[in-house]
Formats: structure tokens, sequence, C-alpha cells
């Protein structure tokens, strides 16, 4: 068995969080409690080195925002600052108001910078990914025409204003088995990155804390 406390403390927190399997108790909420007051203050510290501290301070003490020519590199480096600090506003009932105009602003520049992104990655790419040369050459082409048939027949199935009868019902049939298996791949993939975290645990229990195994 380890005599390491750093182990003994993992251990006891792992038997902790298997404790729920039994049912909800206090020692399992101590652990999740744990857990994300831990993470609060990880993602705390992170912000503040890589937001506060690399985007405004090291620059501000530096003089980097001397080299943008007139008044535009300060103004640049102070604004957001500024509205940064009104985001605190949202404590005071009186000045609650004012949080509206930063939030805005960083939905505005969330939601600007994120439609480009989503539309390559969802939907730009997806059609790159269906729009190969379909040839009998290897089992990689007979791969394609798979991918364009459940393209296809997909997107059939989610054509409302046709009813879904005879070959085109047919194809709408296909898509929904299309469709099923993708999402039992997906379950599939989730269940199994979870059992092999389980897996991972009980190793470290097992090796690492009892030495039952080598």
């Amino acid at each position: 068995m380890s005599t390491d406390p750093g182990i003994w403390l993992a251990a006891i927190l792992t038997l902790c969080i298997f404790s729920f399997l039994y049912k909800d108790n206090p020692f399992y909420k101590f652990v999740e409690h744990l857990s994300v007051g831990v993470s609060a203050g990880y993602w705390l510290v992170i912000i503040i080195r890589q937001s506060l501290k690399q985007t405004f301070l090291d620059p501000l003490i530096q003089g980097q925002w001397q080299l943008v020519p007139g008044k535009l590199g300060i103004f640049l480096l102070i604004f957001p600052a500024f509205m940064g600090i009104l985001l605190f506003t949202r404590f005071s009932n009186k000045w609650a108001y004012i949080a509206r105009y930063p939030i805005a602003m960083l939905w505005g520049i969330g939601v600007g910078a994120s439609i480009p992104l989503s539309l390559q990655n969802y939907i730009i790419r997806q059609l790159q990914a269906t729009m190969v040369p379909i040839t009998f050459n290897s089992w990689e082409d007979v791969g394609s025409l798979f991918i364009a048939i459940g393209v296809i027949t997909g997107l059939v199935y989610f054509y409302f204003s046709k009813e879904h009868k005879g070959a085109f019902g047919g194809a709408a049939k296909v898509g929904i088995w299309i469709l099923m298996i993708g999402f039992g791949s997906t379950f599939g993939f989730t269940v199994m990155a979870r059992v092999s975290l389980l897996i991972g645990r009980v190793i470290f229990l097992m090796k690492d804390w009892l030495g039952i195994i080598s």
C-alpha cells in the first residue's frame, strides 16, 4: 500500500465520489462542492493571468500602447478595461442597469466572432466532406458513396413539405436509420469515454494506492 499522502488524498476523494453509487451522502456532496470550488479558483487564476495581466496590466506598464500612433492606442487599452469594470455594477440595485452596456458589447462581439466559426466548422466543412468523387476503385470510394447516400436520405427525412410515401418515403426511412446509427455511435463514444475514466480510477486505486496489481 502506498505511503504517499497525495495518493491517499486522491484515493479517499475517489471513494467519496464512488459513494454516490450507493446513495446521495455528505461525503459525495463535500467532494462535489470541493471540485466546483477548485475549478472556479483554477479558472479565476487563469483569467487573471491570461486576460487581466497579459492584455491590460503588462501592456500598460510596458507602454506597448504607445506603438499605436495618436490616442487610439491608450483608448484601445483603457476602454475594454473600463467596460469590464462596469460589469460589477450588476451587484448594485441602483446602478445595475449600467451593466447592460458591457454585456451587450460582449454579446455582440461574441456573436460576430462565433458566426463565421460556426459556418466554417458546422456547414462549410460538412459540405466539403460530402462533396467527394464517387468511384469504385477502392473500399474508400465505396465509403464515399455511403456518405453521399446518408446525407441525401437524411435531408429527405427532414423535408416535410411532401408526404413521405412511395420512393420518397423509403428514402426518408433510410434517413431515419442513418440518423439513428449516428446518434447511437455518438452515445456509444460518450459511454466509452466515461468507462475509460472509470477504468483509469480503478487502476489507480488498485495499483497506485493498494498495490494489488503491478
